[in-house]
């Protein structure tokens, strides 16, 4: 357990000082074209910040202040030879979190925070309503939130609510404008209308097509062709969520409370968000709200695929038209045989279907690679995907592209 600790605290380093080196010595920065040796006695100073204090018993290593105060903050989190570590109280805890926004960017300082719930064991301090408030809130503290919230004080839950707004609303600020543009642009390329009624004319497009129709002595165009919207206010395509609420799955949770409020403001998606455990429950009329709906979750538990997969099943009125996007990592607690059938007979009726090993920036999880490949020779693809990659997916389903091939293409992409 100690060398697993080690070796992430190894990890998180080497990434802070690669994407944050000026934060390292600022001092030795300004002076680094008159000082040459900089590089090699920075390289010793980060091993010594890597390694800890046991590295260099006899202190060979100067530290500068703000170099000290990074020693400190980690050695109270990754010293697995300290037996208090950072303690249990609330104003060691936020002391120490004031003390790592003052060292390190927001990134860095998320990722702090969630080794420290996880390794020290302070969830429960998050139920007091003083230190939630100075926590900096990422998608992975929203999970450990929903996850305490039957256990939270009333003094606590509107200061978590708070905290978990703040992250939603910054999550869909990101993706509002991304989303609904690749799904209207898919839409519009898989809806042709030939024939509009004049309430139906794109009239932009049509201009645009038909401009070499320009008749110079008329100072008019004589379109040869008009295109329309299509079913103008009509849903085109009903989308389903079918989210895992596992406690492994909580990050993409979030993700896709978001991501289906966003997709429910469009008029010309229909969209369902179910999540499912060992039962299932239809959240699609929070969807105006993605707090609600997240706090309306209910993390932990088993798995009953099978069962939500009927469910869905029972959603389904145009399967041509319906995309069913399993969010999870495929771990059956249910009927695996069920399942497999109940998959099957979604792909033979034409629901467009694809599973979601995760939805969240990590790669791909633990999961269960034989369920994954029974999916895949029933033609539903599965893989993990990046939220930024989200919107693209949507588009390429809405507009009947191999999802497979497509799956297999944004692998070969630059992270």
């Amino acid at each position: 357990m100690a060398a697993r600790w080690r070796v992430r605290a190894i990890t998180f380093a080497n990434k802070l000082y690669r994407d944050f080196d000026y934060q390292i010595n600022t001092t030795a920065n300004r002076s680094m074209h008159q000082n040459p040796p900089y590089h090699n006695d920075l390289t010793l100073e980060r091993w010594r910040l890597i390694l800890g204090r046991t590295a260099d018993p006899e202190q060979e290593i100067p530290l500068s202040n703000t170099q000290t105060g990074m020693d400190q903050v980690l050695e109270a989190l990754y010293d697995t030879d300290r037996k208090g570590g950072l303690g249990r109280s609330a104003p060691n805890v936020n002391r120490w979190l004031g003390d790592i926004r003052r060292y390190f960017p927001t990134p860095v300082v998320q990722l702090l925070q969630r080794d420290a719930l996880e390794r020290l064991g302070l969830a429960q301090l998050l139920l007091e309503p003083e230190l939630l408030a100075a926590v900096e809130p990422d998608v992975h503290l929203v999970g450990t939130l929903l996850s305490l919230q039957k256990a939270m004080p009333d003094k606590t839950r509107e200061t978590a609510r708070t905290v978990v707004r703040r992250i939603v609303d910054d999550l869909e600020r990101q993706i509002h404008t991304t989303l609904q543009e690749a799904v209207r642009q898919a839409l519009n390329r898989s809806v042709r209308n030939r024939r509009p009624r004049s309430s139906e004319i794109d009239w932009r497009r049509t201009i645009y097509q038909n401009l070499k129709h320009y008749q110079p002595e008329l100072r008019a165009i004589i379109p040869e062709r008009i295109t329309g919207f299509g079913q103008k206010g009509k849903a085109l395509r009903h989308i389903i969520l079918l989210v895992d609420q596992s406690g492994s799955m909580a990050g993409s949770v979030v993700y896709a409370a978001v991501f289906g409020a966003v997709l429910a403001s469009l008029r010309t998606v229909q969209t369902h968000l179910v999540v499912f455990d060992t039962a299932v429950a239809d959240l699609s009329e929070h969807l105006h709200d993605p707090v609600e709906l997240l706090f309306s979750t209910q993390l932990g538990g088993g798995t009953d695929i099978h069962k939500a997969l009927g469910y869905a099943q029972t959603l389904v009125r145009t399967p041509q038209n319906t995309i069913l996007v399993l969010i999870s990592d495929l771990y059956e607690g249910g009927n695996r045989t069920e399942m497999l059938k109940k998959a099957h007979a979604l792909r033979q009726s034409g629901v467009s279907m694809v599973a979601l090993l995760a939805l969240s920036d990590e790669g791909t999880p633990n999961h269960d690679h034989d369920n994954a490949v029974a999916f895949a020779a029933l033609g539903i693809p599965s893989f993990a995907c990046t939220p930024h990659q989200f919107p693209k997916l949507m588009a390429a389903a809405i507009s009947r592209q191999d999802i497979q091939q497509w799956a297999g293409a944004i692998v070969q992409e630059p992270s």
